[in-house]
């Protein structure tokens, strides 16, 4: 993969993993002379209590050592510590009850309540959400086109392609909140299918910045008793509430937009009329109904 090929957030992390981290002890060094011996040693100064730092730093070196096989300037790879790339989820994420997410709507002010919904019911990314424009929702056909995002990279604003490939989608929209997004169009929104549904408060071809909203979002969140809340958990929730309406896994993988090398064959045998029944029993859910289950698969 090439540096054109990166999303600037991952451009960024990595300069700052390099600068940091391998440029201090492989810069002056022979790569010959980086055996799996001095990996280890370097691997084992990194602090314990960082773990995703840590696995991203050594994620990188192997990468960047792979190009040095691939190209035969070395024999072989000597980064060979078992799961030295991967790390465990430090937080766990504990979803809201429906009371506890419906105190977090009614504390936000009028113009974010959708967005609080859309991530919970659609589980979208914010950058996502920050990007959506009007003609992205189809209220008609009850689908939000996700194809674009937003990241802010050292106060520098970048819109371009979801996270990955999967996560450009079509979510279907849950029917309740059909009314809720089309009153948030009328009200909040400026005319035109470009105009951005979340703007700024201060300039409409802005999006949203996440200071901007995490300012009312710790009040809501401590008005639901949840103050360990953050704005990305909505989208873990979104998939805990589609789990309950007896999804697939690979119905949830593609609804939510998230890919891993694991799940990707999973995504080409997602019924396409799924989605629009997932979304369906999810507000089965909103009124307090139990989902009717699963439907046949065709």
């Amino acid at each position: 993969m090439t540096q054109r090929d990166l999303k600037p957030r991952t451009r960024g992390l990595y300069a700052r993993l390099l600068e940091r981290f391998l440029l201090p002890e492989f810069e002056d060094m022979a790569l010959r002379d980086i055996t799996p011996a001095v990996v280890r040693v370097w691997h084992a100064g990194l602090d314990r209590h960082r773990p995703t730092q840590r696995a991203h730093a050594y994620g990188l070196l192997r990468s960047i050592l792979a190009t040095a096989v691939a190209d035969e300037i070395l024999a072989a790879n000597p980064c060979k510590i078992r799961g030295g790339g991967t790390t465990t989820r430090a937080r766990r994420v504990e979803p809201p009850t429906l009371d506890q997410l419906a105190t977090l709507v009614t504390h936000m002010p009028d113009r974010y309540q959708a967005l609080v919904h859309l991530g919970a019911w659609c589980g979208l990314r914010f950058g996502e959400m920050a990007e959506l424009r009007r003609a992205d929702l189809d209220l008609t056909t009850g689908v939000v086109h996700i194809r674009r995002g937003v990241v802010r990279v050292d106060g520098q604003v970048s819109v371009g392609t979801p996270k990955s490939a999967a996560g450009i989608r079509d979510v279907a929209i849950p029917p309740h909140l059909i009314p809720v997004l089309g009153d948030h169009l009328a009200m909040h929104v400026a005319p035109g299918p470009d105009a951005l549904a979340f703007p700024s408060v201060t300039d409409p071809d802005i999006q949203i910045h996440p200071n901007t909203l995490y300012r009312h979002w710790y009040k809501a969140r401590e008005a639901a008793g949840r103050p360990d809340l953050r704005i990305h958990d909505l989208r873990h929730t979104g998939a805990v509430l589609a789990a309950r309406t007896g999804a697939t896994l690979a119905e949830l993988m593609a609804r939510i937009g998230h890919s891993t090398p694991q799940a990707a064959l999973r995504y080409q045998h997602a019924a396409q009329g799924r989605d629009a029944h997932i979304a369906a029993q999810l507000s089965q859910l909103a009124r307090g109904e139990p989902p009717s289950g699963p439907t046949p698969h065709p």
